[in-house]
């Protein structure tokens, strides 16, 4: 197995753990919660839930950067920002790995050079797909743009529910967790900030 050191994002090598022992780590949770699971409706269990996981958590075997190595001068001197909303959110929180489900509204402003705009919603599922705080996906999105595309500025805000809050504790069903981070010209220029702001403000309200 590849995992992602979340330090600098580099591919490193972790010991491998196969399908096979994650199948049984599971059978024993459904014991652990009281299931039997050699009957007939959790036999096939175990091994769909290690391909979910699979899925769930696919961001540890990618790295953002080379998502974004590809990008394009093409652009007749564009030097505004590119915005980008309602990019879907699914991720697990840490600390319960409970679902956290929301939207990310994604800004940068290019030098010379952009990037393909499905790159943008990619690099979000990069980092969305790996156990996160929603403080720490933000920031990871942004400083990744900002780096990896030389921007001038870049502006990412995640608006998302988190299920560790709404089924289980406090069950504030209506609670909802807004993050925003700002480089560059959009944290040293309010009215670059402001725009932006704008420009996602009835995507918030909504």
């Amino acid at each position: 197995m590849k995992l992602v050191k979340e330090t600098d994002n580099k591919i490193l090598d972790a010991k491998k753990v196969s399908d096979k022992e994650a199948e049984e780590a599971f059978k024993t949770i459904l014991t652990w919660i009281g299931e039997d699971p050699s009957r007939e409706g959790l036999l096939e269990t175990p091994k769909r839930v290690v391909k979910a996981f699979k899925e769930y958590f696919g961001g540890y075997t990618e790295d953002a950067n080379k998502i974004l190595e590809k990008t394009f001068g093409d652009v007749e001197g564009y030097d505004d920002m590119v915005v980008q909303k309602n990019i879907s959110v699914q991720s697990h929180c840490e600390h319960h790995m409970a679902p956290i489900i929301g939207k990310a509204h994604v800004a940068y402003i290019p030098k010379e050079r952009v990037v393909g705009l499905s790159k943008l919603a990619r690099v979000v599922e990069v980092f969305s797909k790996r156990l996160q705080t929603q403080e720490r996906l933000t920031m990871q999105i942004a400083n990744t743009l900002m780096e990896s595309l030389d921007a001038k500025g870049v502006a990412v805000t995640i608006d998302s529910t988190h299920q560790c809050m709404t089924m289980r504790g406090i069950k504030k069903e209506q609670a909802t967790t807004v993050t925003n981070y700002y480089l560059g010209q959009f944290k040293e220029d309010l009215s670059y900030q402001n725009r932006y702001l704008r420009f996602i403000s009835t995507t918030l309200k909504d």
